[in-house]
């Protein structure tokens, strides 16, 4: 039986994942240079397999040349065959592999692949939510926190928690690991369009940092601002993101 989009986001996501642990392990690279070997493996598998499996979809990628003939084009997978490469150059957990289609604009389906943890999570099979957090946790860069995000967390009384990669943040609220994801620092499509999928099929507020709905495939694909966040913390987050101002 042929793979539906979930099942071949999901596969397409943890082979890669799996590309990368065993390239990891060799030992031959590390840092940098490693994290360049890497996202250049992942990427050459994942963009030669949706091109085969779906022959007829448009494809963006990090780590592609962008085709705009996408634009014209109703369905578009957008990868990112490796977010967090310094935090997997370094041996951490918290990086990921994103595998997304976006259907009319829409983050229709999402894989998540944390191979440092052994989880792929996707659009196709949503975790239950579990309990919040009290007091609320809200996840922050490890290496630049926003200067928005600790005036909300501040405000919220939240605990800042710091991590790498953005779907590995992404998918700690949908983990159950932390409540808010507030990103101010600018990003590009394939940072966020798998873990919004994914976050969205789990019942989380998906929103850009001012409430208006987010949007992909676009000509310009960096997108500035991004909230994931339980829906009962949501008002409360975009009205302090509102009230922020910089010094």
């Amino acid at each position: 039986m042929a793979e539906n989009d979930d099942q071949l986001a999901a596969r397409l996501a943890a082979t890669a994942g799996e590309i990368l642990l065993d390239l990891r392990r060799a030992g031959d690279l590390e840092g940098k240079a490693l994290g360049q070997a890497g996202d250049a493996a992942a990427n050459a598998m994942l963009c030669r397999e949706l091109r085969a499996a779906r022959p007829g979809d448009g494809l963006l990628s990090e780590e592609e040349k962008d085709n705009l003939t996408r634009l014209a084009q109703s369905r578009v997978w957008i990868v990112d065959p490796l977010d967090g490469t310094r935090e997997y150059g370094e041996g951490r957990s918290d990086w990921a592999v994103h595998v997304a289609l976006a259907i009319d604009g829409i983050a229709a389906v999402g894989a998540v692949a944390l191979p440092g943890l052994g989880l792929t999570l996707t659009s196709g099979a949503p975790l239950a939510l579990a309990k919040a957090n009290s007091p609320p946790k809200m996840l922050v860069s490890r290496t630049r926190p926003a200067a928005e995000a600790v005036f909300v967390a501040e405000a919220l009384g939240a605990q800042l928690l710091p991590m790498g990669s953005a779907g590995a943040k992404a998918m700690a609220v949908v983990r159950g690991e932390a409540d808010i994801y507030l990103h101010s620092g600018g990003q590009f499509e394939w940072d966020n369009c798998a873990p919004v999928a994914v976050a969205a099929a789990a019942g989380l507020h998906v929103s850009r940092a001012d409430g208006s709905p987010l949007r992909y495939n676009n000509a310009d694909t960096y997108l500035p601002d991004l909230l994931i966040c339980r829906k009962e913390l949501a008002s409360d987050v975009l009205r302090l993101a509102a009230e922020y101002s910089p010094a």
